[in-house]
């Protein structure tokens, strides 16, 4: 039997998921990845196998059905949890309301009371930046108000309070909360990155989608912020170190006793023609884009102090905006339809249709 900790793995297929399965595995652990496929593609469980060189373990299930998860937990003998688990796009959060709720806090809710079951009480929590809402000035700290103005942050902030209330009733509960930025770019190999369904919602898949040729021009919302070039300052953090952040977490909670929420950023920011500019010196390409006004809701400045990061679990970010973008060219580049692509091109092998729907569909 693997000496290696069993990590419960949330959401494991997915976008930052992926990365901190590879991270995982990197740093000696054994994690068991589980995700209901809503918001990723199975195929990159082959992907983790060729990077890792190890077999991935995954279980396709619901976070909310907590009798299964229980299951889970005791079959794996998990030390640890890392969730992941939830939706994330604000503005569906603001039209559906309901849904983000039942899904980011009835889904902790599930996996804490398998966790409370089976005795195991550690857990990294993955939460956000928008936590803060607008904060009054950068950057930003952890004593920082939190003022969330959207349901998806607001889910995000009543599972941090849910955390706290329980590890304050249970001392032998440890808990991680990670408040991140805005996570962009991809593994160095390129077998693994992001992969949006529909339109982008964030800004560095849209700019890779132009610079491939699938999408026309970039939208840049905004260029009179009070701010060096008049656009919006992001802080931008490679998936890699974000993933190295969790393994940081981890560590410390099974080794230490106790609770931290900690900021996970570049301590920087850089604006939307920053990343731009960027983008292209790392593609080669032109990036085409067109100045349209604010979106309601966008502030001037937005990075983080990550200090206590540093000083909490020995953790900061490696990786510049150029490695960022290289990275995230090098993905989109290879999968120029994420990975439904490589399923497309399986399935038309086959002559199976896939419950994703026909390579014409994909595309």
């Amino acid at each position: 039997m693997s000496q290696q900790p069993r990590v419960l793995l949330t959401g494991g297929a997915g976008y930052i998921g992926s990365h901190t399965a590879v991270a995982l595995i990197e740093a000696g652990y054994a994690p068991v990845l589980v995700d209901d496929f809503s918001n990723s593609s199975p195929a990159v469980l082959k992907r983790l196998e060729q990077l890792t060189g190890q077999p991935v373990v995954c279980e396709r299930g619901d976070v909310q059905d907590r009798p299964w998860v229980e299951g889970l937990l005791r079959r794996h003998a998990c030390q640890a949890t890392i969730h992941l688990a939830g939706f994330k796009a604000v503005g569906e959060s603001v039209a559906q309301p309901l849904k983000y709720y039942r899904n980011n806090v009835g889904g902790l809710i599930s996996v804490m009371q398998a966790m409370q079951a089976v005795d195991c009480r550690a857990i990294v929590f993955s939460s956000s930046a928008t936590v803060y809402g607008d904060p009054a000035s950068v950057p930003i700290d952890e004593t920082f108000a939190c003022a969330p103005e959207s349901p998806y942050a607001h889910s995000k902030l009543v599972c941090e309070q849910m955390l706290a209330a329980q590890a304050k009733a249970q001392a032998d509960w440890r808990v991680g909360v990670l408040r991140y930025f805005n996570p962009v770019g991809a593994h160095p190999s390129g077998q693994i990155g992001e992969d949006p369904g529909g339109v982008p919602n964030n800004l560095m898949p849209y700019i890779a989608q132009v610079a491939v040729g699938q999408r026309e021009k970039l939208q840049v919302f905004g260029n009179d912020y009070p701010t060096p070039d008049g656009t919006g300052v992001r802080d931008y953090l490679h998936v890699t170190d974000l993933a190295l952040g969790h393994v940081a977490a981890v560590k410390r909670l099974l080794q230490c006793p106790g609770s931290f929420t900690v900021n996970l950023g570049t301590g920087a920011g850089t604006s939307v023609l920053g990343v731009l500019r960027a983008f292209e010196r790392a593609s080669g390409r032109s990036v085409p884009f067109e100045f349209v006004p604010r979106r309601a809701g966008d502030v001037a400045q937005y990075f983080a102090d990550a200090s206590l990061a540093a000083s909490v679990l020995g953790w900061r970010a490696s990786h510049g905006i150029e490695a960022m973008c290289r990275d995230a060219w090098h993905w989109q580049q290879r999968n120029p339809l994420g990975y439904a692509g490589e399923v497309a091109h399986e399935l038309r092998g086959s002559g199976e249709k896939s419950r994703l729907g026909s390579f014409s569909d994909a595309i």
